[in-house]
């Protein structure tokens, strides 16, 4: 649905015509704000920076390391694991978890810690 304003012309047809063609269709912004919420959850976040900083994990280990009950880390595998994020892999009777083949890195290295940080700075706002 697109919202229409009573602002008809643009004040710089350059900057409203690059903005137009560069933000994404709705339906990509829809996924990206999807995936997001799914792991702005901390339970989740936690799970998959360890992931991010051992490679895999089965739910027992990583309930230790983050110091969480297994219930909490397994329903958070759950999640990451049906949206697309982890996979696992099986060894027996252990269910070893890790990143999705193509996980992108610097998601959890740079954007989300840069993000946390700029979160942290209590708002400054441009005058």
């Amino acid at each position: 649905m697109s919202e229409q304003s009573d602002h008809s012309h643009p004040v710089d047809p350059q900057r409203v015509a690059r903005a137009r063609s560069r933000v994404p269709a709705a339906d990509d912004i829809a996924r990206l704000t999807a995936v997001l919420s799914l792991i702005s959850d901390p339970t989740r976040a936690r799970v998959l920076y360890a992931l991010d900083l051992v490679e895999e994990l089965c739910v027992g280990d990583m309930a230790l390391a983050l110091g969480l009950g297994e219930d909490a880390v397994g329903y958070a595998l759950r999640v990451l694991r049906t949206a697309g994020l982890v996979s696992r892999r099986k060894q027996g009777r252990v269910v070893y978890y890790r990143l999705a083949d193509g996980f992108p890195e610097p998601l959890l290295e740079h954007c989300l810690r840069s993000l946390a940080v700029l979160a942290g700075a209590g708002g400054a706002e441009d005058d």
